[in-house]
């Protein structure tokens, strides 16, 4: 749910205990009618499995080029954090938050890379994005090498 002003900015606030509890912040874009890009990178996210309870570790990009509002970061690091307790497939969050960020948002563009690492012996990477990023936007690599092990 996005809130009508800044929850968390400057106060004292609680890990929320479900996504769904989550309120993120939205607040102007400082540079609205300019195309740029915003990354969030979250190397130590995690969830937990939906049929084990067992943690599932993730580094998670988010990639977005802002519209009138950009996220207020403490909050999507409490919306992060609200996962931990949170059982669902690595699809399913991974999606959940981007589609999520991008319906609460309306960036011009938004795109999420969930690189998780390996249960069971198989690494899942999951990447969705909200469609094609605009013409003149530069995009770098997110920069998350796919598991390759210890060696």
């Amino acid at each position: 749910m996005a809130s009508e002003g800044p929850l968390h900015l400057g106060k004292t606030s609680t890990l929320p205990a479900s996504p769904e509890e989550a309120a993120l912040d939205y607040v102007p874009n400082p540079r609205a009618g300019t195309l740029y890009m915003i990354r969030f990178a979250a190397p130590e996210f995690t969830s937990l499995c939906p049929v084990t309870g067992q943690p599932d570790f993730a580094h998670l990009v988010i990639d977005y080029a802002p519209g009138e509002t950009i996220v207020e970061s403490k909050s999507l690091k409490l919306f992060l954090g609200s996962f931990r307790n949170h059982a669902g497939f690595h699809e399913d969050v991974t999606v959940g938050i981007g589609q999520r960020l991008f319906a609460e948002m309306q960036p011009q563009w938004l795109r999420i890379g969930g690189y998780w690492y390996p249960r069971g012996g198989i690494p899942i990477d999951v990447f969705w994005q909200s469609g094609a990023p605009p013409a003149a936007l530069w995009l770098p690599d997110q920069g998350v090498q796919s598991y390759r092990g210890r060696g």
